[in-house]
C-alpha cells in the first residue's frame, strides 16, 4: 500500500508542477512595461502558408528597456511578420525600417498597471483552482486505496499529506504573484 500512496503523492506533485509552470507561462505574457521578447511569445506569422510560432520564423531581441527588434531570417518576410505582430492584439505598434521591426514599448499608466495586476491574481487563482481539483482527484485515489484496504490511519495520514502539499502549491502561486505585482508597480 506504501508504493501506491508514494505514486498517488508523486501524480499530485507533478500535476501541481504542471499547473505552476503554466502561470509561470501566463505570467511572463503580462508585460511590465519593459521590453522583453517573451512579450512576442504568442506572435504565430504566416510563413509560407504555414502558421509558425515568431521565434522560429525571426530573431526577436531587446534593444534597450522599452525597444524590441525582430529581424526575420528571410527579408521577404517581412511583412508577414508585422502582420502576425499587429494580428496578436497585443497593443504594439511595429514599425518597419526595410530590414527589421522596431517596437517600441509603451509606458504603462497606473489604470493599466492595476488591469495587469488583476490579470495576473486572476491567473493566480486559476492555478488555485487547479491545485484544489488536483487535490480531489489524489483524494480520490486515496479512498479507492481505502477500498483496496488502506487502513484508517494511513488514510488520515495520506489526506494530511495531500493537504501539506495543496498548502505549498498554494504559497507558491501567493508569492508568484506577489512578485509579478511587484514588478508590474514598479515604474
Amino acid at each position: 500500500m506504501r508504493e501506491e500512496l508514494n505514486m498517488v503523492y508523486e501524480d499530485f506533485k507533478s500535476a501541481n508542477d504542471k499547473s505552476l509552470a503554466r502561470l509561470d507561462g501566463e505570467l511572463l505574457k503580462v508585460r511590465a512595461g519593459k521590453a522583453s521578447p517573451s512579450i512576442l511569445q504568442s506572435v504565430m506569422v504566416d510563413y509560407y502558408g504555414v502558421m509558425t510560432p515568431l521565434h522560429q520564423a525571426a530573431n526577436v531581441n531587446t534593444l534597450d528597456a522599452r525597444t524590441l527588434t525582430v529581424q526575420p531570417f528571410d527579408k521577404a518576410m517581412l511583412q508577414e511578420v508585422m502582420k502576425g505582430v499587429v494580428n496578436a492584439n497585443l497593443g504594439l505598434a511595429p514599425q518597419d525600417n526595410g530590414e527589421m521591426l522596431i517596437i517600441s514599448i509603451p509606458a504603462l499608466t497606473e489604470e493599466r498597471r492595476r488591469e495587469l495586476v488583476k490579470k495576473a491574481k486572476a491567473e493566480g487563482e486559476n492555478c488555485k483552482v487547479a491545485i484544489r481539483n488536483n487535490r480531489k482527484d489524489a483524494l480520490d485515489m486515496v479512498k479507492m486505496l481505502k477500498e483496496d484496504g488502506l487502513s484508517e490511519d494511513m488514510m488520515k495520514d495520506a489526506e494530511s499529506e495531500i493537504q501539506n502539499l495543496t498548502n505549498t502549491g498554494s504559497s507558491k502561486v501567493d508569492t508568484m504573484i506577489e512578485a509579478k505585482e511587484k514588478d508590474v508597480m514598479t515604474i
